[in-house]
C-alpha cells in the first residue's frame, strides 16, 4: 500500500508496474517451489509476494540481484553449518531470513543505482 501511495507522489523513483509484476512472478515461482519441494514453506511464498513488490519497485535487475543474494546467503549459511558439523545435506533451515537479507541487499543496491 505504501508503494502505491509513493507512486502517486511526483518525483517517485520507482515503477509501480514492475513492482506489481515482479510481486506476481516471484510469488508464483515460490508457490511452484512450495508445491514441488519439501524445503519451502508457505510463509516463504507469502513473503516472496511482498518482497517481489519491494524489489520490483527498483527494476528488474534489482529483482534478480535481490533474489540471487538471498539464495547465495542461504547457501553460504548452509555450507558453514555443514563445515562445522551442525548440519548435513538433509537438514532444513528457515529461508525467510535469507529472503529478507537478499531483499535488503537489493534495496541498498537499488537506492544507489540511477
Amino acid at each position: 500500500m505504501l508503494l502505491g501511495v509513493t507512486a502517486l507522489l511526483s518525483g517517485a523513483g520507482g515503477n509501480w508496474t514492475s513492482a506489481l509484476l515482479s510481486s506476481l512472478i516471484l510469488g508464483v515461482c515460490y508457490f511452484v517451489l512450495f508445491l514441488i519441494s519439501k524445503g519451502f514453506g508457505f510463509g516463504d511464498v507469502k513473503l516472496a509476494f511482498v518482497l517481489g513488490a519491494v524489489l520490483g519497485w527498483y527494476g528488474w535487475v534489482i529483482v534478480l540481484v535481490g533474489t540471487f543474494a538471498g539464495y547465495l546467503l542461504g547457501a553460504l549459511y548452509g555450507i558453514g553449518l555443514m563445515l562445522l558439523g551442525r548440519a548435513d545435506r538433509m537438514s532444513s533451515i528457515p529461508f525467510g531470513p535469507f529472503l529478507l537479507a537478499g531483499t535488503l541487499v537489493g534495496v541498498l543496491l537499488g537506492s544507489h543505482v540511477p
